[in-house]
């Protein structure tokens, strides 16, 4: 750890935590229309649910112990444009010394704690497989970063920000882990820093372009097999299903984010139901409880910037939805590994990941949905053993560390 890099509590003052028993005391909810369930939204009775238990019953300053039991830490790192932001990241570092330096990023509506439970099992040394040194940080506007303060911090600013992190740790090579915003930020690290200093990466939600007839043929022509190719016809008809009663969230965000930034950060009821609903309709299967529910929306509301401002990441890497995700990026030659979980919304055909880069490892799972490493982490865990461990496909991309004891 170099000396720069400030150790770093969660210690959100007791107004804060009042100010938001206050406002839950305050709700005010809507109606529902009688047997109404999921079919316009969140459920009113789980939102009253969820919001006695946050005013009564769930306790912050437990759920703060723990998280404080995590080694995280702050630092100031200078982007390009923007000036220096203060960066909150986890470094959990393995007792194994030549372990795989690996960069983990969440994405949206997630947050820096995603990666907690994969923690013991990365770090652990083996001799059957790699042990990682792990660094999750916070993307700047969530958690305990801070956000940018002007407009225009999209892909390649973010991919600055951790590329510059990873190497004031000292790793000038490493690895990366990302799903959702993770992915998305993924693809301008391979292509601004591939090779150079991201070695390879594994995605659990292999996303990108829709393939046309200039920039892939191949893949084009493909989508006339439709009709006699089901695999395909079932994912194109997820895509578009998605795209139809799925993504009011994303349209919002990416075209008024400081619209909907207002009851965000106002509101905790509002907030809640934001967030649950992705939280909900995401996972496959995974049986939440409340303590983690409002402890992963207490992330949001007790933020350093506040709970409106993760919405902008939306606009800033769409330019308010004038193009998509991925502007100025193509396909790369380092190391992609994709792990497919079948309860992952974004459900694109197979194929289309190829176009991301160099595809080297897949693996298809049971279950688990698009927080794979808070549902699933010793599948992830498993994916990164066997893409970096020996045998692997990109077993020895960091040169003078495998992992191993």
């Amino acid at each position: 750890m170099t000396t720069w890099a400030k150790p770093f509590t969660v210690a959100v003052p007791d107004a804060d935590v009042e100010r938001l028993h206050a406002k839950l005391e305050l709700a005010t909810f809507p109606d529902e229309l009688d047997g109404a369930g999921w079919d316009y939204g969140v459920p009113l009775a789980d939102i009253k649910r969820l919001s006695e238990y946050w005013k009564n019953t769930f306790d912050w300053r437990k759920a703060e112990r723990s998280i404080n039991e995590i080694p995280q830490f702050t630092t100031d790192i200078e982007v390009d444009g923007f000036g220096s932001l203060n960066v909150h990241f986890v470094h959990q570092k393995s007792e194994v010394e030549n372990a795989i330096p690996l960069l983990f990023v969440h994405g949206w509506p997630g947050h820096f704690l995603e990666v907690r439970k994969l923690l013991p099992l990365l770090t652990a040394g083996s001799h059957d497989h790699p042990a990682f040194h792990v660094v999750a940080p916070s993307l700047p506007g969530f958690g305990f970063s801070e956000a940018p303060g002007k407009p225009g911090f999209a892909g390649p600013q973010f991919a600055e920000t951790f590329n510059k992190l990873m190497l004031s740790l000292g790793y000038n090579e490493y690895v990366y882990q990302g799903g959702d915003f993770g992915h998305i930020i993924g693809v301008y690290v391979a292509n601004i820093y591939g090779h150079k200093h991201m070695k390879g990466w594994l995605s659990n939600m292999p996303m990108y372009r829709r393939p046309t007839a200039f920039s892939n043929p191949l893949l084009f022509l493909e989508l006339l097999t439709l009709p006699f190719n089901k695999t395909l016809r079932d994912r194109i008809a997820a895509v578009q299903h998605l795209q139809t009663t799925g993504m009011g969230y994303f349209n919002v965000q990416a075209t008024v984010p400081q619209t909907i930034g207002y009851s965000l950060a106002d509101s905790p009821i509002g907030l809640l139901a934001w967030l649950y609903e992705k939280l909900y309709m995401g996972v496959g299967g995974y049986p939440w409880t409340e303590d983690e529910v409002l402890e992963w929306i207490s992330i949001y509301w007790f933020s350093r910037a506040g709970p409106g401002a993760p919405a902008r990441i939306y606009y800033e890497l769409t330019g308010g939805n004038s193009h998509d995700l991925f502007e100025g990026t193509t396909w790369t030659s380092v190391p992609l590994g994709l792990a497919w979980f079948p309860q992952e919304p974004v459900r694109l055909p197979k194929s289309w990941a190829h176009m991301i880069g160099k595809v080297v490892f897949e693996s298809d799972h049971e279950v688990g949905g698009h927080f794979a490493a808070f549902e699933q982490p010793q599948a992830l865990v498993s994916d990164l053993r066997k893409m970096f461990g020996k045998g692997g496909p990109a077993h020895g991309v960091v040169p003078g560390k495998d992992g191993y004891q």
